[in-house]
């Protein structure tokens, strides 16, 4: 199971927020690739970076922050604010290996078939955020009319890969992933889903590691910058 470290990108910052509330934002660091390096460096082998500036409707791509993270040597998997195809294209010249879709593919669900076809399998991957069972967008600020396993399944039938899953009710708490809903989204699309929001102790990384059905990955961020779990940790435990 990959551990992938999260980096998102506010105003030049490693920040988080919680429940994707910008009014909610604590701020960890203002030099992107430093942390990078800490992350590489206690093990990572791949980084997941997030464009809060774009997902929040902020009109900064951070493509230069991209360009200087991808140079730290580690894959990216990239997403926040992608809107269009052509952001899409933009991300991966700065150097994403892959680009997460959400709003985009939401609205449109054929484009993600679009994007499958012009830039592969393996570099794309979509968001689907949950919240209330049902699948949100614009920064977790819109709610639209799918659930989750019925989207997925549709992107799946595209030809869609992987899949971010994240309950949004748990992102930045520190309560726990919703292993369940996690699980039963990979079963029944057949992606590789990741896992994302809530990871607090070593046991949610065990607990993961135990679903029925098997979860592709887990996205680590608050925890690892409050001290709370320790990546070489994780990433053990994700491997043992």
């Amino acid at each position: 199971m990959i551990v992938y470290p999260a980096i998102d990108l506010r105003g030049g910052k490693v920040v988080r927020l919680q429940q994707g509330d910008p009014t909610r934002e604590t701020v960890y660091g203002d030099d992107p690739v430093a942390v990078a390096e800490r992350w590489k460096e206690a093990g990572a082998k791949w980084l997941h970076v997030i464009n809060l500036d774009g997902t929040l409707g902020e009109a900064v791509h951070n493509l230069e922050t991209l360009a200087n993270l991808s140079k730290v040597g580690l894959p990216i998997q990239f997403g926040g604010g992608l809107r269009t195809l052509d952001d899409a294209q933009k991300a991966l010249d700065a150097g994403a290996a892959r680009i997460i879709l959400g709003t985009l593919v939401v609205h449109t669900p054929r484009l993600a078939w679009v994007a499958v076809e012009r830039f592969g399998q393996d570099a794309v991957a979509v968001a689907l955020d949950a919240r209330d069972g049902r699948v949100w967008t614009h920064g977790w600020t819109e709610i639209s009319s799918w659930m989750p396993i019925e989207l997925g399944q549709r992107f799946a039938d595209m030809g869609v890969k992987y899949a971010l899953y994240t309950d949004i009710t748990r992102d930045g708490e520190l309560t726990g992933i919703n292993v369940e809903a996690t699980s039963e989204l990979a079963g029944e699309t057949g992606m590789h889903v990741i896992a994302a929001g809530g990871v607090a102790v070593l046991n949610d990384i065990r607990a993961v590691k135990a679903a029925r059905n098997e979860i592709e990955g887990v996205v680590i961020g608050k925890a690892l910058y409050t001290g709370s779990m320790d990546l070489a940790e994780a990433l053990k435990v994700a491997t043992e």
